[in-house]
């Protein structure tokens, strides 16, 4: 398989399981459920582009963000997998994690708070951004940006037609999706926090060598 088409893959797989558009669409509905379709869809559409604006900041100011704080990318993979492996553990027991739920607030704006942020754009997303697009150059900075922008475009139509998928899919299947993204982020969160551990001890190894 082609490297690019690969990694682009990979990092959509990763979104797609850290922000569960399906799971996601049951919080949508239990929120807007009883809005009119008009509404919900600018809802839908107001919280997917406050998500998207945040990721594309870190996904291109990943590495500014390094630099101006003194983080090194072993760093943030480290704590991205713990992170990310948290959020996946969660939801393989069949529960939300923490790091991606929020009270409601009548007086808030539910496009902007819990739907945007924590739910969509989490800790879990916005470090998975940074680890992917700091990896690399510019193309790898694009080719997440894409992966996340395709992933925008199937969660807004999930929550545009939110009642229809929560009608087919049923509890039981709800349930079984939501631990196959647990198993599937458990898994990547591992693999970040391996590649960080490795590429600490190849630098702590350079650094004693000179």
């Amino acid at each position: 398989m082609n490297p690019l088409l690969e990694h682009a893959l990979a990092v959509f797989m990763a979104f797609f399981a850290i922000m569960n558009p399906i799971a996601n669409t049951t919080v949508f509905f239990g929120l807007a459920g009883e809005k009119s379709a008009s509404e919900q869809r600018k809802i839908a559409k107001k919280a997917l582009t406050i998500t998207f604006v945040i990721v594309l900041l870190f996904a291109v100011l990943g590495k500014s963000i390094f630099h101006l704080f003194g983080i090194t990318l072993p760093a943030l993979r480290i704590t991205g997998g713990v992170l990310v492996f948290i959020i996946g553990y969660h939801m393989l027991q069949g529960a939300n994690s923490k790091l991606h739920t929020a009270e409601e607030d009548s007086d808030t704006d539910i496009a902007v708070s819990p739907m945007a942020v924590p739910l969509l754009a989490g800790p879990g997303t916005i470090a998975t951004a940074m680890n992917y697009s700091a990896a690399g150059g510019w193309l790898e900075i694009v080719l997440t940006v894409f992966a996340f922008t395709v992933l925008c475009f199937i969660t807004f139509y999930c929550f545009v037609f939110s009642a229809r998928i929560l009608s087919v899919i049923g509890e039981n299947g709800l349930g079984i999706i939501t631990r196959l993204m647990g198993l599937i982020l458990a898994v990547i969160g591992v693999q970040m926090l391996v590649e960080g551990i490795n590429s600490a001890i190849i630098i702590t190894t350079a650094v004693q060598a000179s």
